[in-house]
């Protein structure tokens, strides 16, 4: 019987599954184990924790392990790739696979084949993968320059909006709902917050808007239908090079605001199809980990 160790790597946290050929036998999460994002110790207790934990819950020696697959951005930075390569190494057997945290997501939706994925949480992007196999992305180019969609585009267009509508004597809840959030007792004390250094942390509003929204508040529907759109003119642009490479339109999804916020999701699908009538959508969001332990298990 072979075992398989799948690994995704981010910034601020890891995921490991521990596998046989057809069951999952153990998960666990650690602190990123990311040398771009964390010391060596740090990284190295982080590594040797969760590694001890999959062995513990699965009884397996990872000494048996049959072959890794580790997805992480950072995959071509010595400091990020090497530190993995000798870590793993040293403490789990067999072969190890070390790609893209892109290439594990875009596997987790389309096993090797091709497909666009859609990225929205705290940032966001879109990925592509052609017949060919060549991997593009869209967007991605961090908040003050793109991240349609994300949780920190829809805070700050949220204040953004909550702000036009006392301009236009639009009747909104939103000003009043993210004063309460950011514990502040005026209109006027908000504009010397959010103005600010350090600027404020506006992710944090995305709660407070979808809770606007469902309640009706027209501005704050506004906000996450126009961030919808402006993440689906992304992933159009990604479909029309799956389909000029003769692919089908596929599309999937992965992130917290993609699972959680409906109406940004409808908003985005509903831009989709009106291009592509006849695209897939993959129902629910992807975990990445299913597409490293696909890697793992199958060698690609």
């Amino acid at each position: 019987m072979g075992f398989f160790l799948a690994v995704d790597s981010g910034g601020t946290k890891a995921d490991y599954v521990l596998a046989d050929e057809t069951r999952t036998l153990a998960r666990v999460r650690s602190a990123t184990i990311k040398r771009m994002r964390t010391d060596e110790q740090s990284a190295a207790a982080a590594l040797a924790g969760a590694l001890s934990a999959l062995e513990a819950t699965a009884g397996v020696s990872l000494a048996d392990v049959t072959r890794t697959c580790l997805g992480t951005a950072g995959e071509r930075v010595p400091l990020v790739a090497d530190w993995l390569r000798e870590a793993l190494r040293a403490r789990v057997g067999g072969g190890l696979i070390l790609v893209g945290d892109i290439e594990i997501a875009l596997d987790a939706a389309f096993p090797g084949a091709p497909g666009v994925l859609a990225m929205a949480g705290t940032g966001s992007n879109v990925a592509v993968r052609t017949a060919t196999g060549a991997i593009s992305t869209f967007g991605g180019w961090g908040p003050f320059l793109a991240d349609q969609g994300s949780g920190y585009r829809i805070g700050h267009e949220a204040l953004r909006a909550a702000y036009l509508a006392l301009d236009r004597g639009e009747p909104s809840v939103l000003m009043e709902r993210i004063l309460t959030a950011f514990e502040l007792p005026s209109v006027d004390m908000l504009i010397a917050f959010a103005n600010g250094h350090p600027t404020p942390d506006v992710t944090r509003l995305t709660g407070v808007v979808l809770e606007a929204a469902n309640e009706g508040d027209v501005v704050a529907a506004r906000v996450l239908r126009e961030q919808g759109r402006e993440l689906g003119e992304l992933a159009c642009l990604a479909l029309r090079r799956v389909v000029q490479g003769d692919g089908e339109a596929r599309i999937a999804f992965t992130g917290s605001i993609l699972e959680h916020v409906a109406p940004l999701r409808i908003a985005l699908i509903a831009l989709v199809q009106k291009e592509f009538p006849e695209v897939l959508v993959v129902p629910g969001v992807i975990d990445p980990l299913e597409g490293a332990l696909w890697r793992a298990r199958t060698g690609y």
